[in-house]
């Protein structure tokens, strides 16, 4: 049974995949819109509060949570991976490593591999390679968030580039993302007193 809130959440994805398929062109033209612009409609349109917070331009997860002044617990990091020849979007805190063997089991696959950047750059061709939002669904990817960030109450994440990051509460992304939700990260090794 659909609840109005459910409806309301399928038309807005229905719209945004029309959307997204419409605007498929060459970048550069005069109809392209970056996936910030296309984010910020989307939110918009959800009527979800979100803030874009600009930054120094960093290329990992942990550089950017010191940029933003923030814990890399809540930094939301996106690893892409090939899942059984399916591929999907892993996202984990920024301090946190990608088991795949845990990952493989969480999801119940049973061969997954990291993507390679020629993949990930068609996947997601709006994006700078290693800063996509952590919003597979709407490239027709799904979308597995480990349990460690679905615990925080507001998580920040890449807009598709090196310069930009949004943050928002973790329901409303959960809302509008509708991940799967399971145990695959490691936590960083700790250092032994002296070292």
């Amino acid at each position: 049974m659909l609840t109005s809130e459910m409806g309301k959440i399928i038309k807005l994805k229905n719209w945004w995949k029309g959307y997204y398929k419409g605007h498929q062109k060459e970048k550069g033209g005069p109809e392209w819109a970056t996936v910030l612009e296309r984010l910020k409609m989307l939110f918009e349109k959800a009527k979800v509060p979100y803030r874009v917070i600009p930054h120094s331009e960093v290329y990992t997860a942990p550089e950017l949570a010191a940029s933003i002044h923030t814990s890399g617990r809540k930094v939301a990091k996106v690893v892409m991976v090939s899942a059984d020849g399916r591929y999907a979007m892993a996202v984990l805190p920024a301090h946190r490593q990608l088991d795949l063997a845990r990952f493989a089991q969480a999801i119940g696959a049973r061969r997954v591999t990291l993507a390679t950047e020629a993949d990930v750059g068609k996947l997601c061709p709006d994006c700078e390679l290693g800063a996509m939002p952590p919003f597979g669904n709407l490239y027709g990817l799904r979308v597995y968030v480990d349990a460690s960030l679905a615990r925080e109450s507001a998580i920040f994440f890449p807009a598709g580039s090196h310069h930009e990051v949004v943050e928002m509460r973790y329901e409303d992304f959960e809302r509008l993302v509708c991940p799967q939700v399971g145990d695959f990260a490691l936590e960083p090794l700790k250092r032994a007193s002296g070292l």
